[in-house]
């Protein structure tokens, strides 16, 4: 089985009573545990018009929280490019990456990361964005990169910080444009994981060598819930198996508190998400998940897994990185 490194995926949830601040101060606790346990990077999510998300104002989060950890990588996961001018995105980055040296990510993708009316109020360039994400990748490259291959136009701070960018998607498009620039690619499997195998195919049969990779490199996020037994494992889930029921009832709302028995008290039509939507998810005992994820990953193959764990009370989502973290590490003991 081939090794992997592991990462953690945040939005900066909200729970039921907290206020912005408060989820905030939250996601901070949460990057100091992982960095502590030696987790390889954190990325926080961009979204737009859900009072249960602090994530927003991406770059913001990404610059507090490298000021309050010491050595794990922080970045987007991602910038939704179409929200944003690359050249204000390579100053923003390369400003991080000035201040922040070795430890800054910049994953790029190709959504406005929020609902049709919101992306009206964004209004940049009129939704065209989309169609322009290769091009306009190509002009961040350039702009965080040497001083022999910029234009007129330059970004300051930028130029010679080489940031690394990686190339975020949940379909073929994405891979075949992450293959194409020689860039890292980031699956979204979290909540997507239907286009997986066909898209990381893609990307490795049509990758093209670059000065930023040399070899295709996958990174794949999938939700993770780990406690110390089943039984505890199936009740915490029931905040992250909302939250899934939420998107596809178009009723977003912050993490619920678990409850007993939660199934049983959904309907009909909301099990049937539960059983069609629910993104790539591994939940239970640690051994449960150690043999879930040799089997994720004898059949994906992947350089990196970028965790997301959806979990009401703080200390149990911090624990369930922690046994993630420990069951990894006996795996390549």
């Amino acid at each position: 089985m081939k090794k992997f490194d592991i990462s953690v995926l945040s939005v900066a949830p909200l729970r039921q009573g907290e206020t912005m601040k408060q989820g905030i101060d939250s996601a901070v606790s949460l990057a100091k545990a992982v960095d502590n346990m030696g987790y390889k990077r954190i990325w926080f999510a961009e979204h737009h018009n859900h009072d249960a998300y602090a994530s927003a104002a991406t770059v913001s989060i990404v610059q507090h929280i490298l000021a309050n950890t010491k050595d794990i990588r922080v970045g987007s996961g991602g910038i939704m490019l179409p929200n944003h001018s690359p050249l204000i995105v390579a100053e923003q980055f390369g400003t991080l990456e000035t201040l922040y040296p070795n430890r800054v990510d910049l994953a790029l993708g190709r959504a406005p990361g929020t609902d049709q009316k919101t992306a009206d109020v964004i209004r940049r360039s009129n939704h065209n964005g989309v169609f322009f994400f290769e091009r306009e990748v190509n002009d961040i490259l350039r702009f965080v990169g040497d001083k022999s291959v910029q234009g007129e136009v330059r970004a300051y701070p930028g130029i010679g910080t080489h940031v690394p960018v990686f190339v975020l998607g949940s379909s073929t498009d994405s891979a075949e444009i992450a293959a194409k620039l020689g860039l890292p690619y980031a699956f979204g499997a979290q909540f997507s994981p239907h286009a997986m195998e066909e898209a990381l195919s893609i990307y490795r049969e049509n990758f093209q060598p670059s000065s930023y990779l040399q070899e295709p490199y996958v990174i794949a996020c999938i939700n993770v819930i780990a406690a110390e037994s089943m039984e505890e494992a199936s009740f915490i889930s029931a905040s992250h198996l909302q939250v899934y029921i939420d998107i596809y009832t178009n009723n977003l709302s912050k993490l619920i508190p678990p409850t007993e028995n939660f199934l049983e008290s959904l309907s009909q039509f909301e099990l049937e998400i539960l059983h069609s939507r629910l993104g790539y998810t591994i939940m239970g005992d640690p051994e449960t998940i150690r043999h879930e994820l040799i089997e994720f990953q004898q059949m994906y193959q992947v350089d990196e897994l970028i965790v997301l764990s959806n979990i009401y009370e703080l200390s149990k989502e911090i624990q369930s990185y922690e046994i993630f973290k420990h069951i990894v590490d006996e795996l390549f003991e």
